[in-house]
């Protein structure tokens, strides 16, 4: 084995054509998201680990959504971009609104990495909360709650919340990113460099995918605060 981010594909690895976003190697990308917060709630209480699980459990079940559209329909899945344009075309499918949501969550994700990298001094818990409140977060408190879908978005900010709250020191996440199990820890330096290659690639796919979803009325991955 060796250095975490060398085990999981990075974003910035996923191909990008005129046709869009290529589907199956986002997919992987998204598994090493999944694995990423496993290993971060491996650093939590056992009480912090159940509270993450949840968002966990979403972004794993948007990931398969997406993914049993694409092997349902491979011709017509190549990029994120064909698998959502087809499904609306054919009016099947939960995929657009599963990829959606996994667009939500990787922004969170992505920007309170990118928050951490940018604040070498700030605690974890306080990087997690302002990627949050950037993406997330207007999101859930824009619901009303005199809808059952309103309900269930409050309830998922109150998850995220109290998840991010037993955020583990952020000494102990970077050591675990940097640990190699058959030898030496990789260096800050070329930690630093994977990690925001990582977040790069990611903004990239977001920032795209922000577009795509507005311009073509299928929903939107950000909400103004």
């Amino acid at each position: 084995m060796a250095p975490f981010l060398e085990t999981v594909k990075s974003f910035k690895d996923v191909p990008i054509t005129d046709d869009g976003v290529n589907t199956v190697a986002f997919l992987e990308a998204g598994d090493g998201v999944v694995r990423m917060l496993k290993e971060l709630t491996g650093l939590m209480s056992s009480v912090g680990s159940k509270s993450f699980s949840p968002v966990i459990n979403d972004i794993q079940g948007n990931i398969t959504k997406v993914r049993e559209r694409s092997n349902a329909a491979p011709s017509q899945s190549a990029t994120l971009e064909l698998l959502v344009t087809n499904e609306n075309n054919n009016k099947v499918g939960s995929a657009t609104e599963g990829l959606m949501w996994l667009l939500r969550s990787l922004a969170f994700t992505g920007k309170s990495l990118q928050q951490a990298q940018n604040n070498p001094s700030e605690d974890l818990k306080v990087a997690f909360t302002k990627g949050y409140d950037v993406t997330l977060g207007p999101i859930h408190r824009g619901a009303s709650f005199f809808s059952v879908q309103g309900a269930i978005m409050k309830a998922a900010g109150l998850m995220f919340n109290t998840a991010i709250g037993y955020c583990p020191p952020r000494k102990n996440f970077y050591e675990k990113l940097a640990a190699n199990p058959n030898g030496e820890p990789c260096s800050q330096e070329l930690l630093d460099k994977q990690l925001n290659d990582w977040i790069t690639g990611l903004d990239t796919i977001i920032t795209r995918m922000d577009t795509f979803y507005t311009k073509g009325k299928h929903g939107e991955i950000f909400k103004s605060a």
